[in-house]
């Protein structure tokens, strides 16, 4: 299936609770008070933020007076216009990572229950279908669980786990992956964490004990931190991005649970906020639902209207 019908498809609840309601608005035959209102309403109601809300308002008014533009109708191409390039403004948003400097580390972070461990598995069987060669590091110690959710993907996708016991120093577990990584020459390493809340201090401090030590040994041009957010969060996972980046650089995003959320506007709000790349989707729980953000094929969807060549 096209990612753009499968984007439909999945995104269902989102248009009919947020984006469904901005089509019908600019099915109004006027610009009045209450178009101008209820679309703001609409824009903030799917957690694009005030101040991106008020921001595309002004745009759309400019736009309007500037192409005399009489009717709300032929504003809708240039508000999914509008969504589309504030998406693409951000540098890497819905691209790959960058293989050419092996092994590429890809240190995955985020809160529990966003998905995290979930998502590591999930690319080691997309990069190991790819023909890639894969080294998964479980260095959330901290819950048994973890390890053996890690080991679990690690079997499916016939990919090598470094694990310690539970209680294990986590730094040490993302250190022996990458010497690992490195010898047998793999292409990724995916280093799983533990779930962390800013309030924890001593976790956060082992998290930036795991990354010195991956930026020591792999270098800045090998290394993403990729924070894992729960998009069903809306606002708040995007307060989690900031209290994330400012303890530890985030460089890229995997927005989760996006099928179950009416909260569009959340990823507009990252990539105004944070200007972090979103690279993937999750559209589902299948292994096979983790799909590359497309921004054309995101606002298209959204609006039910057809890819922006």
């Amino acid at each position: 299936m096209a990612l753009f019908s499968k984007l439909k498809n999945s995104l269902k609840g989102v248009r009919e609770k947020w984006s469904g309601g901005i089509s019908k608005l600019f099915s109004a035959k006027n610009f009045d008070a209450d178009f101008w209102d209820s679309l703001e309403e609409q824009l903030i109601a799917g957690d694009t933020g005030l101040d991106t809300a008020e921001e595309i308002l002004e745009f759309l008014k400019a736009e309007a007076k500037s192409k005399n533009i009489k009717t709300p109708s032929e504003l809708k191409n240039i508000f999914v216009e509008k969504i589309t390039g504030e998406l693409n403004s951000v540098s890497g948003m819905g691209k790959d990572f960058d293989f050419s400097k092996k092994p590429l580390v890809l240190l995955m972070i985020g809160v529990n229950g966003s998905g995290k461990t979930t998502s590591a598995g999930k690319l080691a069987m997309m990069y190991k279908n790819q023909g890639k060669k894969v080294v998964m590091a479980a260095a959330d110690t901290f819950r048994a669980a973890a390890v053996e959710q890690l080991k679990i993907w690690g079997e499916r996708c016939g990919v090598r786990v470094v694990a310690q016991g539970q209680g294990s120093d986590p730094a040490a577990v993302a250190f022996d992956a990458w010497k690992a990584a490195e010898s047998s020459r793999a292409d990724v390493l995916i280093v799983d964490t533990a779930g962390r809340l800013h309030d924890k201090h001593n976790l956060m401090e082992e998290l930036k004990k795991i990354h010195r030590i991956l930026l020591r040994e792999a270098g800045a041009e090998r290394l993403e931190t990729v924070l894992v957010l729960d998009a069903v969060l809306g606002q708040n996972s995007v307060a989690q991005a900031e209290t994330f980046n400012n303890i530890i650089p985030v460089s890229s995003i995997i927005l989760t649970k996006y099928d179950n959320t009416a909260k569009g506007g959340v990823v507009l709000s990252i990539a105004k906020k944070l200007k972090v790349p979103v690279r993937y989707i999750g559209l589902g729980e299948g292994a096979e639902d983790l799909n590359n953000f497309e921004p054309d094929e995101f606002a298209g969807a959204l609006m039910e209207t057809e890819k922006i060549s």
